[in-house]
């Protein structure tokens, strides 16, 4: 070692210390740091709360996860008195305790479901109803409302309020995609207190006093942030609402269906609902080391297209509509007519690894080493909006579909098609004109293989369209741009004829004399044994949080 050279010393973590808290009788250990109401609910005491919110700060605003709370009871040395347990005896305090802004600190004692709770709860629950609208039948809360659950347990089933209601504003539009009905909010501050330290876009808060409160925009600003549906999302009521599912869909009729978002290379993780086959909304789902609770409004909205009436839904050969076993057999003859390394492949980050992998195993079998995705560089936000538009780039990278700087292969495929090395193209749900390609090299090709769910100025020019499924329409994984391997999931069937575009793959491999897969499993076997990366795993390892691969 050179004289110059220093090595670094590893640092020691500091193990977090562990607080003894006694939850209803039962001592327990928390990381310092955890909050009261934290902490009961992992002792599996589920504390009742609005204002709460693990992601935001703790302002005690609505008093419903109020306990009774005591601290060790003291002897004349100040030290600790024991019980026969040998724990510390609870000195009890006659006045209850909101949780949610408070630490776990040593020796606490912590009761749940005593009779003092039980009526703190049901004041406060009565004070939370008294200028509350009964308007549940036609909230866009109703069924996943906390007042609402939360009412039947701890409400009364009459009110003692003789007093006319306090009318607050209703249907005010504060945003683009938000509307606001005041009069059912709460007071909670949980939007407010998210656009201020999560979307650093400090444009909510409270006017006037006591009973008249409301929630409203600051002077001159508009709730316009492209995280603004997430106020939507963590609303305890029916106060804040989305104008693309509201009055829309009742949500005890919506299939939920856990997944992953694909418009950026974040991956963020979501939940798709849907009935009768379409889309109705997407909200973010939970999952601390990709996206936590939130999710960009563009890319929760971005799903009409999925829906549009001009998608391809009948496999084309030279435009016109034929049977899937006529246009795998087209589409495969009209591959094998030309010569090794005469085929290039334009693939996709967009699409998923199992797809890729059998795309590469295509441009293999043809002997052709010209393969590459469209890359899609965007501005991000620094957040979860990705400089990467593609969702799959890394797992593209991973499976050798493309290099570090992926569509540098793309410059060599116009200029192969150009100079007539290339006479035959495959293109994987992307439109070739945007791939550096003109129609006027579209028209020199001999044979033009595309698989896509949308018609583009291209197809005219294909021999063969095979209808493939879109990101809420099939299975598969994805890598995001931190190197996470995630779960892609089903909640939609594909249109008319339409098959998944892994199968579809599948099948023009055997068509040309390889193998194929002959269940999506298989695929991710197949794909795992030649992958050390993916080496031991499979979809149920990988979970619906997924995993992070090995450098």
């Amino acid at each position: 070692m050179s004289a110059t050279a220093t090595t670094a010393e590893p640092k020691a973590e500091t193990a977090i210390p562990m607080i003894n808290v006694q939850v209803d009788g039962e001592w327990k250990q928390f990381p310092k740091g955890t909050r009261l109401i934290e902490a009961c609910m992992q002792s599996g005491s589920y504390v009742p709360h609005y204002c709460y919110h693990p992601a935001l700060s703790s302002p005690g605003n609505c008093r419903m996860c109020l306990i009774e709370m005591g601290t060790p009871k003291m002897g004349p040395d100040r030290k600790p008195e024991l019980g026969e347990d040998g724990r510390p005896l609870i000195n009890w305090s006659p006045r209850p305790a909101i949780s949610c802004a408070i630490e776990v600190s040593e020796g606490l004692g912590v009761r749940t479901k005593s009779p003092l709770v039980e009526e703190c709860r049901k004041g406060v629950m009565e004070f939370l109803l008294i200028n509350h609208p009964l308007d549940c039948p036609i909230c866009d809360k109703a069924g996943e409302c906390r007042l609402q659950e939360f009412s039947v347990e701890y409400g009364n089933d009459s009110s003692r309020f003789i007093d006319n209601k306090v009318k607050k504003p209703k249907h005010v539009d504060i945003g683009e995609r938000i509307v606001l009905d005041d009069e059912r909010c709460i007071l909670c501050s949980r939007c407010i207190r998210f656009m201020k330290e999560v979307a650093k876009d400090d444009c909510l808060g409270f006017v006037d006093r006591g009973s008249h409160t409301t929630l409203t925009v600051h002077p001159g600003k508009r709730l316009d942030s492209n995280y603004s549906l997430n106020t939507v999302d963590i609303c305890p009521v029916g106060a804040l609402t989305s104008k693309d599912f509201r009055f829309k869909m009742r949500v005890w009729f919506l299939k939920e269906t856990k997944t992953i978002d694909t418009n950026c290379g974040t991956g963020c993780n979501i939940v798709i609902g849907s009935r009768e086959n379409r889309i109705h909304r997407i909200n973010p789902r939970e999952n601390e080391a990709v996206n936590a609770y939130w999710m960009p409004d563009s890319h929760r909205l971005n799903y009409t297209y999925i829906h549009r009436e001009d998608r391809l839904k009948e496999p084309l050969v030279k435009g016109a509509a034929v049977r899937w076993k006529e246009a795998v057999a087209a589409a495969t003859e009209s591959l094998k007519q030309h010569g090794e390394g005469r085929t290039a492949i334009i693939a996709s980050g967009r699409m998923t690894n199992e797809e890729l992998f059998l795309a590469k195993r295509l441009a293999k079998t043809l002997g052709s080493d010209l393969i590459d995705i469209r890359p899609r560089a965007q501005k991000g936000d620094g957040f979860l909006v990705s400089d990467d538009a593609n969702p799959n780039t890394r797992g593209a990278q991973l499976l050798g579909v493309t290099s570090a700087t992926p569509g540098s292969r793309l410059g060599d495929i116009a200029t192969g098609i150009a100079s007539g090395k290339i006479t035959s193209l495959i293109v994987l749900g992307e439109n070739p004109l945007h791939c550096g390609l003109s129609e006027t090299d579209l028209s020199k090709l001999a044979s033009l293989v595309v698989i896509d769910i949308l018609p583009n100025a291209s197809l005219k020019h294909a021999s063969a369209v095979l209808p493939g499924s879109a990101s809420a329409e099939k299975r598969g994984s994805m890598v995001n741009i931190n190197g996470r391997l995630q779960r892609l999931n089903r909640a939609l069937t594909a249109p008319g004829h339409a098959r998944d575009d892994w199968e579809i793959l599948s099948d023009l491999l055997k068509g040309i004399g390889a193998d194929g897969a002959s269940s999506l499993e298989d695929l991710f076997k197949q794909m795992a044994a030649e992958t050390p990366a993916l080496a031991g795993l499979n979809f149920g390892k990988i979970g619906d949080l997924g995993v992070t691969l090995k450098a």
